[in-house]
This record gives structure tokens, C-alpha cells and sequence, in this order.
């Protein structure tokens, strides 16, 4: 650590870095959003099916955001649980259009939710049901309903409706994220 940067952290200019997961099912819109919320000059053009996990990063005016956009393919879903010990909070994108698969996003967040290395921390929670402009897409309140969101006690929790593609409903829930965070911090 260099001296100009002990200098902004004992003045305070230095964003306080925050590990972010990033879950929820394939297709979903996670690397969207992700993409989303970076600088202009920093989005990429293509956006293609997440294998694995992929590490991005930007900014708000008080936080540095590292996320961890984990795949939400069946066969990856596991690999979710070696990042929970680092998060610092959660971001879980669900696709407001795909009726059948709602079922499926629900039981993953139920053993989300139940894992060890959640269950007793608490972690704010921002939920995005994304896909808004497609015809079939529910609304926030339905998805709210369909997951049982009202049953999550012991975590902030948050839901926006979201279009990622527009970016729409982004910024209102990294605010709320953000709220969250400090409010932690202090």
C-alpha cells in the first residue's frame, strides 16, 4: 500500500471495497445487470452464457463492488457455496417471464438461505426481477409472492422490478444495496 493510498483511506477518499455474489438461474440477466452497472467504456458489446463464475467490478459514489457473477447452469449451481464465507451481500437476479422455472429459483434460494454460511449472517439481499419488457414478464409484487420473500426475517431484503438490457430499475436497487452496506459499516 502506497502512501498516497494511506493518505485517502485516513482522509476517507477511499471507497470501502464490498464482495458482492451475484446468483440466481441461467438466463436470468446476472451478467447483463453486471454489465450494466459498469462505466460505458468498461461494458462489453456481447454478452455470452456464464461458465463458471466471472469477477467484475464497479463503482458508486462511497463503495468499491467487486462481483462474483456466478453461472446459474444446473451443473455450476454448487459452486456458489465456496463464495458465500466472502460475500458481503447478494444480489439475486430472477427472470420475471419464466413462469415454469420460478419453482426451481425458489428452491435454490431456499438452500441459499439455509446454508451454514449464510443462515446466521446478515447479509442484505437485493433482489432484481428482471426481464420487466418482455409481454409474459410478472410483476415484483408476484415474484415477491411466488419466492415468499415476506418469510426472510433476518435480512434486509429488497426487490426492484428491472430491464437489464435498458438498464431500468438498476440504479434504485445498488442505492438500496449501497444504504444497506454503510449502514453495516458504521
Amino acid at each position: 500500500m502506497g502512501l498516497f493510498d494511506k493518505l485517502a483511506g485516513w482522509l476517507g477518499l477511499k471507497k470501502k471495497e464490498v464482495h458482492v455474489l451475484c446468483l440466481g438461474l441461467d438466463n436470468s440477466g446476472k451478467t447483463t445487470i453486471i454489465n450494466k452497472l459498469k462505466p460505458s467504456n468498461a461494458q462489453t458489446q456481447d454478452i455470452v452464457p456464464t461458465i463458471g463464475f466471472n469477477i467484475e467490478k464497479f463503482k458508486t459514489s462511497s463503495l468499491s463492488f467487486t462481483v462474483f457473477d456466478m453461472s446459474g447452469q444446473g451443473r455450476y449451481r454448487n459452486l456458489w457455496e465456496h463464495y458465500y464465507k466472502e460475500g458481503q451481500a447478494i444480489i439475486f437476479v430472477i427472470d420475471s417471464s419464466d413462469k415454469l422455472r420460478m419453482v426451481v429459483a425458489k428452491e435454490e434460494l431456499d438452500v441459499l438461505l439455509n446454508h451454514p454460511d449464510i443462515k446466521h449472517r446478515r447479509l442484505p439481499i437485493l433482489f432484481f426481477a428482471n426481464k420487466m419488457d418482455l409481454r409474459d414478464a410478472m410483476s415484483s409484487v408476484k415474484v415477491s409472492q411466488l419466492l415468499s420473500l415476506e418469510n426472510i426475517k433476518d435480512k434486509p431484503w429488497h426487490i426492484c422490478a428491472s430491464d437489464a438490457l435498458k438498464g431500468e430499475g438498476l440504479q434504485e436497487g445498488v442505492d438500496w444495496l449501497q444504504e444497506q452496506i454503510q449502514a453495516r459499516k458504521t
